[in-house]
């Protein structure tokens, strides 16, 4: 056993509610038909956090990320009231990173500006693709053009440090039209871009009503050529679906990806809390759905559930995420966020690098081309019972 060291926390705040459920999208995101009800769910937030200090205490926040759901549907006062209350609860970096995700299609004229002023420095833009029909068989309520007039008025606001997500293998997608899609996300010139693959995810529309993809020879064309043009124009791919420029990786996902520790708050949200002094790994997960959420919330005691990671499940924690890093892991940063030896992961270390999916480097080990291609073949080798007689 190692000595477990307490890695960097960030703070990730749900916002489930959406206009429309897209018929791919499997994160807790729930339909809501009228008013929000903002300020109930924002002291909800605060109660929770509340509840949480105890597990922090002490300790700094390096990041904050409001996801979704679609936290763009919230006006710039209640976001600005929610980190009002966080500051007043913990305490923020000096540099602290606050990403917000927004859809084009709800950002309305000036609300950038609000968000700025409540501290907002960062957003994630869900453009997802610059096709029409593209955007319509995605189910999404924005077309083109309200991309540009939202990038427009991030910039407007002096938010120039920005993400687009755009989405390919799409359906009706052929290369040409993947490639068009990175042309005009690159027009915008973001700092950030993710790129990813749609992929069928049990419990959507389309996992059960599949739609007509590009076959797997086309998909990989398509990563390939995107790829060489993001390249081209000198972003760099440091996670397997994060591409960035120079010093614009998102520190927030980097945190999760380096294993480190988050606060989740809201509904559905997950976190994740070392204690070293106890030498246990902490995963606390809050109600999915928000009325149960809000009554959660209303009422006494622990919002949601919490429970220690067993030691044989640190190591496939680890490498769920550190593997999608393209600079792998150190041998002391695994050491040091699960208490463990890597020796102990000698045999699929090994293995994986006898298949070509692993490379030892001067301070660790990193994902191949291969690895990187095959990822979830990859971090399997890390499971518990892989390995087991």
């Amino acid at each position: 056993m190692n000595a477990l060291v307490t890695p960097p926390l960030a703070l990730y705040v749900h916002l489930p509610w959406c206009v429309r459920k897209c018929p791919y999208c499997d994160f807790n995101s729930h339909v809501h038909k009228g008013e929000l009800p903002e300020a109930e769910y924002v002291a909800a937030l605060l109660e929770d956090l509340e509840r949480d200090l105890l597990l922090v205490a002490g300790r700094q926040v390096q990041s904050v990320f409001f996801g979704g759901g679609t936290p763009s549907l919230f006006a710039a006062e209640s976001v600005a009231a929610l980190l009002d209350g966080v500051r007043a609860r913990v305490s923020l970096a000096p540099d602290v990173e606050i990403t917000l995700e927004a859809n084009p299609g709800t950002i309305e004229h000036g609300r950038f500006a609000g968000y700025r002023d409540a501290g907002v420095n960062r957003i994630s833009l869900g453009a997802q693709s610059f096709g029409a029909r593209q955007l319509q068989l995605l189910g999404r309520i924005h077309a083109a053009s309200d991309t540009g007039r939202a990038v427009g008025e991030l910039v407007a606001a002096d938010l120039g440090n920005f993400n687009l997500d755009l989405m390919y293998a799409l359906p009706e997608q052929g290369l040409d039209g993947a490639l068009t899609d990175i042309d005009a996300a690159l027009a915008f010139a973001p700092p950030h871009l993710s790129h990813y693959q749609l992929t069928l995810e049990p419990g959507t529309v389309y996992y059960s009503r599949p739609p007509v993809l590009p076959d797997e020879d086309l998909a990989e064309a398509i990563q390939e050529a995107g790829h060489a043009r993001l390249a081209a124009a000198g972003y760099r791919r440091y996670e397997v679906s994060a591409w960035a420029q120079p010093g614009a990786e998102c520190r927030h996902n980097l945190n999760y990806w380096r294993y480190g520790d988050y606060l989740g708050i809201g509904a559905g949200a997950h976190g994740k809390l070392t204690d070293a002094l106890r030498g246990q790994i902490m995963r606390t997960e809050k109600p999915k759905q928000p009325r149960t959420y809000l009554a959660a919330a209303a009422a006494p005691g622990i919002i949601g559930s919490r429970a220690d990671v067993a030691l044989s499940s640190r190591p496939f924690e680890f490498m769920l995420n550190a593997l999608r890093l393209t600079e792998g892991f150190a041998r002391v940063e695994f050491e040091a966020c699960t208490g463990l030896s890597l020796d102990s992961q000698q045999a699929a270390l090994e293995i994986a690098q006898r298949r070509g999916l692993l490379a030892q480097t001067a301070t660790g080990w990193a994902p191949t081309e291969l690895g990187t291609r095959f990822l979830n073949d990859l971090q399997g080798l890390f499971l518990p019972a892989v390995l087991a007689p």
